[in-house]
């Protein structure tokens, strides 16, 4: 995926941001390069909430400018983007409305081309496919991480199990390379958002 991300970069000179796998509002994976300050206030004020690129995305799959919104945009988000550089941008809207998938993307000096746009809807489809949650673990891999998320510590939690330690653990690790998680708390997480556990 960092190739991918990388690819959003060039395309973008002033920035993107990629929310990927929406689900319950909220993006399995988030990522944002726009400057600092424009982040900050988009933050500070709950503009997601209100964006119309946002909206935009969340109601229709393809790919369109800022310009050709015609969406409401009581809160002038985008105008006040312009005062960030963020003078044109695309948003693009991949996968189903379960799980979608949203990357908005600026440049300040011209609107993106429909050759950028057709490539970076392919960046898009690329970067949903690679981020696919698993839509199943193990029955074991679901068993260890239950207790310790239930507060077990590796030992109780092998005893009940009636496994040794190193088994314990060997399961943890699969349902973490499963996750695609760092740690074991963060396997726990992934799995409570993808309703795994």
């Amino acid at each position: 995926m960092a190739m991918l991300f990388s690819d959003l970069e060039r395309m973008a000179p002033l920035g993107y941001s990629a929310g990927l796998h929406i689900r319950f509002a909220a993006p399995l994976v988030y990522v944002r390069t726009y400057h600092e300050a424009w982040q900050k206030r988009y933050d500070e004020n709950a503009y997601a909430l209100r964006d119309p690129a946002v909206f935009w995305g969340l109601g229709v799959k393809g790919a369109t400018r800022w310009s050709e919104i015609k969406l409401p945009d009581p809160f002038n988000i985008l105008g006040q983007a312009r005062r960030y550089g963020l003078t044109y941008g695309m948003v693009v809207s991949f996968g189903p409305i379960t799980s979608r998938s949203i990357v908005g993307m600026a440049r300040s000096d011209r609107e993106f081309s429909d050759s950028e746009i057709d490539a970076a809807k392919d960046i898009v489809r690329q970067l949903h496919e690679a981020a696919e949650p698993p839509t199943e673990l193990t029955k074991a891999q679901v068993e260890a991480l239950r207790l310790l998320a239930d507060g077990y510590r590796h030992t109780a939690a092998a005893a009940k199990l009636g496994i040794s330690e190193s088994a314990l653990k060997a399961r943890l690790l699969a349902a973490r390379t499963r996750l695609r998680a760092r740690t074991t708390a963060q396997a726990i997480r992934k799995a409570r958002e993808y309703r795994l556990l």
